[in-house]
């Protein structure tokens, strides 16, 4: 299905796009694995480099720092998110089967493989589920939205906040309601691994079945949305 895309993100994100050459995907698809296992507070380019049998100058070629190259990769799965959304509601005309389409998009995006050898989709939805906010919890978060470093996400928001506007066209917090949805589904499949007190759902087998049922018990309530039994 998705052979042949093209992720397009801000250039400001790298020094060189690493989708471009060999070596830049070479850093993209071992900076997934590392970080999944090692945690970001412990990863480092110097430990990368040492992964890929390459040089730590060379992965500074692509990108500042540690922080850029996460950025990078939480703005590459919102891109991937945003083009399952319009893919699996392109003929969809009933904004209330949308919602339900985009929720569960949401949640199984890393279960849809995009045939790019050098992501390994499942992975990096772990990355975001466990690193993700870290993109955007800095003290450079002003500056750097500035620059347009979230535009993506802020994408994805607006674009999930339409569908709640063709349902609810009064709805007063249609990013918020859009916004939570993302954070909930991340947050909760999280707390559900690692934290499970503070959840009420269950992630056994990488299976987030639950994780949908919750979003859209948030989403029909909030909306006013009646649910058949």
């Amino acid at each position: 299905m998705a052979i042949g895309i093209q992720i397009t993100l801000n250039e400001r994100l790298f020094l060189r796009d690493p989708q471009r050459t060999e070596l830049g995907k070479k850093i993209i698809k071992h900076s997934i694995l590392l970080i999944d296992e090692i945690g970001f507070e412990a990863f480092t380019f110097k430990k990368l480099a040492k992964r890929m049998s390459s040089t730590e100058a060379s992965v500074y070629r692509y990108f500042e720092n540690k922080h850029m190259l996460l950025l990078y990769l939480v703005s590459w799965f919102w891109e991937w998110v945003a083009y399952l959304i319009d893919i699996h509601t392109m003929n969809i005309s009933n904004p209330v089967h949308k919602l339900k389409i985009i929720i569960s998009t949401l949640v199984f995006a890393s279960k849809e493989n995009p045939s790019i050898e050098y992501v390994n989709e499942s992975v990096l939805h772990r990355i975001i589920i466990a690193e993700g906010s870290k993109a955007y919890h800095t003290k450079a978060v002003d500056d750097e939205n500035q620059e347009g470093l979230f535009l993506n996400y802020k994408t994805l928001v607006n674009k999930v906040a339409q569908v709640v506007l063709d349902i609810q066209p009064e709805f007063p917090y249609p990013r918020a309601l859009a916004s939570n949805l993302f954070e909930m589904s991340n947050n909760h499949i999280y707390f559900a691994i690692h934290l499970p007190r503070l959840t009420d759902v269950h992630v056994q087998d990488d299976s987030y079945d639950e994780v949908e049922k919750m979003l859209e018990f948030f989403a029909s309530k909030m909306l006013g949305i009646q649910t058949s039994k």
